[in-house]
């Protein structure tokens, strides 16, 4: 995906905003050991779970609550 969500409350000078995308998961594999060769190394379950709430919450922004996808592991 190549959008970008931030909740309007998280921006302010001098604050990173709250990533509702992808970035937790780049943040993670560069803050690795991977050397980006190769395919990525699995995610941490934590990561996963993190991840997917942050995506839960963009959902809900997006929709006012109204959907909530039926995700499975």
């Amino acid at each position: 995906d190549s959008s970008r969500f931030w909740p309007s409350d998280s921006l302010g000078a001098g604050r990173a905003p709250v990533s509702l995308d992808k970035q937790f998961v780049r943040d993670h594999l560069l803050a690795s050991a991977w050397d980006r060769q190769g395919p990525a190394p699995a995610l941490p379950p934590e990561v996963v779970e993190r991840t997917r709430q942050r995506y839960l919450e963009a959902t809900e922004r997006l929709t006012g609550g109204r959907e909530r996808p039926d995700w499975h592991e």
